[in-house]
């Protein structure tokens, strides 16, 4: 039975755990089961043909930013999408081709297969030309490993949870690089639409170089090309302008790229545009889907810094594009696996030759505004795709390509407009905007995956820099609350008489904990320093002056000793006054003693009269005083023994203390301030290091030294916890230097250390309704 009761709490707990596990992995079987054909069924439909029809275009374009065959894109625009539909958790994000990460494909791919690897020679002999066949195929293969690599990264971040990564890119520095990016868009696609072969930079400075070069060869530009691109342009401006324009009246947005393709498309075929002026056009398109094929993994660590660079950039635009529309429609989305789903999506798409997806902002704005409801809109693209891909991509032959470079150059319109961010932020944030000009100018020069790094650590770096200079303040109490503010900012709070409430914005920790001391210094009016220093100073004076004292003390003792031992010798048993011992002992010394230095001081009216008596080796002074002798009193006894250092008549400088005393600044007379108290507001920290802790033991260390009381207030659990750990809670200080709040450290401040003020500080604190 004892088994059984075991197995059957196990199973009771695990299966509901497995369950919720299962369903998070594949949050397709949380929605599908209940997914309503009536409800959802036609908004998805509607939906899914209108982002589909946005693909091939926008597939065909973007390949051709990756450097790769159109046909690639179409491939990219068909697998990922199907993937995301099982374990993506965003209802509204259409994945697929992005500008951004086409551009970053490219850039890997003409690096390691530039034209310059495939040259071969024609049938003469003389002229090289490119094996353009060898050349795609090899960069298809270095495409695909990039994205398998980069999905590979995106899945392992997503199971160690590590979905909050993409935080750290803020949206200024998001902004400033895409639009850095759109500048390597439209570089590369300048040759497409003006008709040249200019030559293939790499590294840093390389747009500088590429665009040099293309000025150069200005003189060849091919005119029909030209002529292409700007008419394309042209209509794909206007037409959008008027698609925006009558979106309100119109059920689904008319397809203008689709339009603008079909109708090049039918225009090249019948005018035979390559054939008769020259103009360069897609190619052959060939029909069917390829099979999976194993990436290249030699290319993987050639390749692994622009992997990461595509993953973190992916799961950025596309978490943001996500929680934007959850929010929207309410509804969440999980970081952790919209990783794992983005992941998947990429590492099965480069096994079928897709190269890098993320949710693409267009398509997604088009998905959710034309109604869709959940990812059936994506699997209904993907038909569309691929339809095309099996019996339409022959049609797209005769395509010219500046044409989709076109497409390309008119879609990244919206992110020219991010230029206007340096105004927005320049009124709103300096920082951020340095942000936004070191990301682009970086990513403009060093080229996206050097660009992305640097601008990162920048950006982390302003935050560095942020919490080590905090802004510092002095806090007063607002009458009639309990609430308590700068002083600097709030002109109508008061002091706390007595007390002093410190806060800083930042969290201490070891970047600013020496600014954090500084700063209370300063603004405490109390240069510990100094005062400690000053202190010191006189507890060693004070420890000189006592060992002096203590050193004449001795030597006077044994004189006196000597000197009592002499006065035995010769007198005994006579009763002399110490005037007469002190006579003799000026005798038998030979020089001349001090009465001084000897201690004894003639005492008008009172003469003391000493009698030894002898007792086996023991000398007993019975000492009588009074002003006759015959009316002398018996004063008191006490034995002198050899090696006793007692006298009659101890010097002034033996009132001191031995044991050195505490040193109270006070008292020295150097500095006087009117603070008890001093309130540390821990309510901006979050966290707390060793090097914090250690500050502020030593804060409380030197200001209990002049005596003046430190408390926290407002801390935080976690910070309570970390400082337990730390060992900062001891017999000296201890959790009773703890507070809620600011203003119940105030009322015990006021209760056990501000006596004299309180009175005079009550009647405010009346009016808040606290009572002492």
């Amino acid at each position: 039975m004892k088994y059984l009761f075991i197995s059957h709490l196990f199973f009771s707990c695990s299966v509901p755990r497995l369950k919720r596990n299962i369903v998070g992995f594949l949050p397709i079987l949380s929605w599908l089961p209940r997914y309503s054909i009536w409800d959802y069924g036609m908004p998805d439909l509607i939906s899914g043909i209108s982002v589909g029809i946005m693909h091939l275009p926008q597939g065909m374009a973007y390949a051709l930013l990756a450097s790769l065959p159109p046909v690639f894109g179409l491939y990219t625009s068909l697998y990922p999408p199907l993937i995301y539909f099982i374990f993506g958790t965003s209802r509204h994000n259409s994945i697929g081709t992005f500008t951004i990460l086409s551009i970053m494909i490219g850039s890997v791919t003409e690096r390691l297969a530039p034209d310059a690897n495939f040259l071969v020679f024609d049938g003469t002999n003389v002229t090289e030309e490119v094996d353009i066949v060898s050349r795609d195929l090899y960069r298809v293969q270095v495409a695909a490993a990039t994205t398998v690599l980069g999905g590979l990264i995106q899945v392992v971040f997503g199971l160690v949870q590590f979905g909050f990564v993409g935080t750290y890119l803020s949206e200024p520095l998001v902004r400033g690089y895409t639009t850095a990016a759109t500048v390597h868009a439209v570089v590369a696609q300048l040759k497409h639409i003006i008709g040249v072969s200019p030559k293939r930079f790499n590294g840093p400075l390389s747009v500088i170089y590429t665009l040099a070069d293309l000025f150069t060869l200005l003189p060849e530009t091919h005119l029909p090309t030209v002529l292409v691109g700007v008419v394309s342009i042209v209509v794909l401006i206007l037409a959008k302008e008027l698609n925006n324009a009558l979106r309100q009246k119109l059920l689904v947005p008319i397809p203008v790229e689709l339009c603008t393709i079909v109708v090049a498309t039918v225009i090249s075929f019948y005018a035979r545009l390559g054939a008769s002026y020259k103009i360069s056009v897609v190619g052959e398109i060939p029909s069917g889907l390829q099979p999976p094929t194993v990436p290249n993994v030699s290319v993987f660590s050639e390749v692994v810094v622009d992997a990461f660079a595509l993953a973190i950039v992916g799961y950025a635009i596309s978490i943001s594009l996500g929680k934007t529309f959850a929010l929207k429609h309410g509804y969440k989305v999980e970081s952790n696996q919209e990783l794992v789903a983005l992941g998947l999506s990429n590492t099965v798409g480069g096994f079928f030759q897709c190269f890098s997806v993320c949710s693409s902002m267009s398509r997604s704005l088009i998905q959710e505004s034309t109604g869709g409801k959940t990812q059936i809109a994506g699997v209904v693209s993907g038909v569309i795709v691929l339809v095309t891909i099996l019996k339409l991509g022959s049609l797209f032959q005769e395509l010219p390509k500046a044409v989709l470079s076109a497409v390309v150059c008119v879609n990244l319109k919206g992110m020219f407009k991010q230029y206007y961010d340096i105004v927005t932020l320049w009124r709103s944030s300096k920082i951020d905007l340095l942000i936004w000009l070191v990301t682009y100018v970086s990513t403009v020069l060093f080229n996206l995956d050097m660009g992305l790094g640097a601008s990162m650590a920048f950006a982390l770096l302003t935050v560095i820099f942020r919490t080590q200079s905090p802004t510092y303040s002095l806090l007063g109490h607002l009458p009639g609350t309990e609430l308590y503010l700068d002083i600097e900012t709030h002109k109508e709070v008061t002091d706390v008489p007595g007390i002093t409430i410190f806060r800083s914005s930042a969290t201490m920790y070891f970047a600013n904990a020496e600014l954090y001391l500084e700063a209370l210094k300063k603004k405490s009016g109390l240069d510990i320093g100094k005062m400690l220093t000053y202190k010191r100073r006189q507890e060693a004076k004070q420890r000189r002056r006592e060992r002096r004292a203590e050193r004449r003390a001795q030597r006077e003792a044994k004189r006196q000793k000597r000197a009592l031992r002499a006065a035995s010798q010769r007198s005994r048993n006579v009763v002399f006054s110490v005037e007469e011992v002190a006579g003799q002992l000026r005798e038998i010394d030979g020089d001349t003693l001090r009465e001084e230095e000897l201690g004894w001081k003639e005492r008008e009216n009172s003469t003391v009269l000493v009698m030894p008596e002898t007792s086996e080796g023991h000398h007993t002074w019975v000492y009588l005083k009074g002003t006759d002798p015959d009316t002398t009193t018996l004063g008191s006894m006490f034995d002198l023994q050899d090696g006793d250092t007692t006298t009659l008549d101890s010097s002034s400088e033996d009132t001191l203390s031995r044991d050195l005393e505490r040193v109270s600044l006070g008292s020295l007379g150097k500095w006087t301030w009117d603070i008890h108290s001093i309130i540390l507001d821990f309510s901006t920290a979050n966290f707390i290091d060793t090097v914090g802790i250690k500050t502020l033991r030593n804060i409380f260390h030197d200001f209990g030294e002049i005596d003046v009381y430190i408390y926290l207030a407002g801390c935080q659990e976690l910070v309570v916890e970390q400082l337990e750990r730390g060992g900062f809670f001891s017999d000296v200080i201890t959790k009773g230097s703890v507070f809620a709040t600011v203003h119940d450290a105030v009322l015990y401040c006021l209760k056990h250390h501000g006596a004299m003020t309180i009175h005079s500080y009550e009647n405010a604190l009346e009016m808040s309704g606290t009572r002492l």
